[in-house]
């Protein structure tokens, strides 16, 4: 262990951990309090129905944006860690475009469908004027790009603030609807907003980075981008990976409230927002990882590594923290959200199952990205987002929400078991090759 913290890498890769991990707990508390004053609030049906109209959003967007950091980092990182702008820049104007058109399409074809398909999901009717009015979150929700510029820079600290600011925002505001007991369009209506004021905090720091260096002048957003070779291909498969990862979360959400009802679209959003509170130290660590990965060579031993390390480390501490809710977390259930959602337990427990494992496994996606290869993470996506579908009906109608999480479970069963087998060839070709 001790030759670990000897690698500066791995240095590196727990200090920008470090940064986030403060305000990660902070909006991983925040949220949690959130979910727990509007459960109160608005009682099992009510919000199932906030959390289907804020997933219907969420998956427009999942569906429509590129993920655009990612473009940045892997164009601009390089570059500028030798000390040339114009890559970060043209990579930036590139990021920008496709955040402002993807953001306009998934907002004319989300409003434009959800009349048609809302109460598929269990939206009722009278609620999808509501819903409509909160698709016009999704150009700026879309916007990846204040967030590429901030990690390329390696301005963690300033992701860290950036992050805070919509959760404790939410959980005040929330807090306030709960003690007022507000109707629900108040808590559409604060999601909105703090979404938006968020979103807009993010653009103001990463523009006020990049004249600090001198480097804002330069950017223009375009969708045509020249000077960066296979930029396009890149940033479709991109797209296409983050599509069907929409399906774990937000479309999640939709098909538990189609085929079980809004209120347990209620209990397995609860559930999975705890999975995801124990998922946040890999996501931490993923967010540094893959800038770090980026600036090393995969023909030698020290990207494996660290991804060994990093895997290590993450799932140590996924293993502690999911032995402290199994021993725990029905009683603390039963006082933060009341007796009403003490179902989301059993719910938890099988997400759990799918954390600790995403939790180890953090480092794959970064690793094939860098290595040139985001195709493979593609296929192993899509083989497990069919694998999830083709069993998600039966156990959802079978079991509720638990048959949903056990679907879940499923999935990314073979979604990470393609990866790994996947990963492993490409270490094999790469260390031969050299």
């Amino acid at each position: 262990m001790r030759r670990w913290f000897r690698d500066a890498h791995f240095r590196s890769l727990l200090k920008n951990s470090g940064y986030l991990a403060a305000s990660k707990g902070v909006a991983a508390v925040c949220g949690v309090a959130t979910l727990a004053f509007a459960g109160r609030g608005l009682g099992p049906v009510l919000f199932g129905m906030l959390v289907l109209i804020n997933s219907y959003v969420q998956a427009a967007s999942g569906i429509s944006k590129f993920q655009s950091w990612q473009l940045i980092i892997r164009y601009g990182s390089p570059a500028i860690a030798k000390g040339d702008g114009k890559p970060l820049q043209d990579a930036t104007g590139f990021a920008f475009g496709l955040d402002v058109a993807s953001g306009l399409i998934g907002m004319v074809a989300a409003i434009a469908l959800l009349p048609l398909i809302g109460t598929w999901f269990g939206i009722d009717q009278s609620y999808i004027g509501l819903a409509m009015l909160y698709c016009l979150l999704l150009p700026t929700m879309a916007a990846a790009t204040p967030t590429g510029v901030l990690r390329s820079l390696d301005r963690f600290d300033l992701i860290s603030w950036q992050t805070t600011v919509n959760p404790i925002a939410r959980a005040t505001l929330a807090g306030i609807a709960w003690w007022n007991e507000l109707p629900l369009p108040y808590y559409v209506a604060i999601w909105f907003v703090t979404d938006l004021v968020g979103d807009l905090f993010g653009w103001f720091l990463a523009a006020r980075e990049l004249k600090r260096r001198e480097l804002l002048s330069g950017i223009r957003p375009t969708l045509r981008p020249r000077t960066l070779p296979g930029a396009w291909g890149f940033a479709i498969k991109v797209n296409m990976n983050t599509t069907l990862a929409a399906a774990w979360g937000p479309v999640a959400n939709l098909l538990v409230g189609g085929i079980v009802g809004p209120a347990a679209a209620g209990l397995y959003r609860i559930a999975k927002g705890l999975a995801d509170s124990v998922d946040k130290p890999s996501d931490l660590l993923g967010r540094a990882f893959y800038p770090e990965v980026m600036r090393l060579d995969f023909a030698t031993k020290h990207p494996w590594r660290l991804m060994m390390r990093g895997a290590s480390l993450s799932g140590a501490i996924g293993a502690l923290a999911i032995l402290v809710i199994v021993v725990g977390g029905e009683p603390l259930m039963r006082l933060v959200f009341g007796p009403s959602f003490v179902g989301a337990f059993p719910v938890l427990l099988v997400l759990l199952t799918a954390t600790l494992m995403t939790m180890i496994a953090f480092p794959v996606v970064s690793m094939f990205y860098a290595l040139d290869r985001p195709g493979l993470p593609l296929i192993a996506r899509f083989t497990g987002v069919i694998a999830y579908l083709a069993v998600i009906f039966p156990l959802a109608t079978a079991l509720g929400a638990v048959g949903a999480a056990l679907a879940f479970v499923i999935g990314n069963v073979v979604d990470l078991a393609i990866k790994i087998f996947s990963l492993r060839r490409q270490y094999v070709r790469v260390r031969v090759k050299k």
